[in-house]
């Protein structure tokens, strides 16, 4: 007689009271904690000014290829990067990959809808992704954004941390797919996110 064996495996996601930056060291705890876990290898984190990314650094990412994806210059004025060139050059001589680029889930669509109105499909993926939270909508733009840049290895999970205004409160394991495939995409986990935002 065959046995049969049942594993039972709790997954329980970290939800948070409300979205914000208080949330910022627990969530980067989470994601460093499951990747290690899961034995992914690389860490996505959204940080604009570089605070998360430095933050992530001091938590301790030994082991984990760590990406940092900011606001494209300009999406806070014509002309303006977000991330003083001092806190860029030091991610990067910590062995931060810095990606500053388009955003996938915007870019020239979004210029659209400003100048003549109307919704556009990047924007309305956009918009459904932020019913789960704008933290999640953050996570699959920026580890789509990541492989396009070739800053991440295709075919590989990543985890990736992202946020609702600033700082850190939503963590998720993702399947990582280039932007002209974006329906590939598999969002395997929600590590950690907001009850509200």
């Amino acid at each position: 007689m065959a046995m049969l064996a049942i594993i039972i495996l709790e997954v329980v996601a970290m939800m948070w009271a409300k979205a914000g930056p208080e949330n910022t060291v627990e969530t980067l705890k989470i994601a460093i904690d499951a990747a290690r876990r899961e034995g992914i290898r690389n860490l996505v984190v959204a940080s604009n000014s570089g605070a998360t990314a430095k933050k992530a650094l001091e938590i301790g990412t030994q082991g984990l290829m760590v990406v940092c994806v900011t606001h494209h210059v300009g999406f806070d004025g014509p002309g303006v990067d977000e991330m003083p060139p001092a806190t860029r050059q030091e991610l990067v001589a910590r062995g931060v990959k810095v990606l500053t680029t388009t955003h996938v889930l915007a870019g020239v669509d979004r210029s659209l809808r400003l100048k003549f109105g109307g919704v556009y499909p990047p924007e309305i993926i956009a918009a459904a992704l932020r019913m789960l939270g704008q933290g999640v909508k953050v996570c699959v733009e920026i580890s789509i954004m990541a492989l396009d840049a070739g800053l991440v290895p295709y075919g590989e999970r990543v985890v990736a941390v992202g946020g609702t205004g600033s700082g850190a409160d939503t963590a998720a394991i993702i399947m990582p797919e280039h932007s002209n495939n974006v329906f590939g995409l598999k969002v395997e986990e929600i590590l950690c996110k907001p009850r509200t935002w």
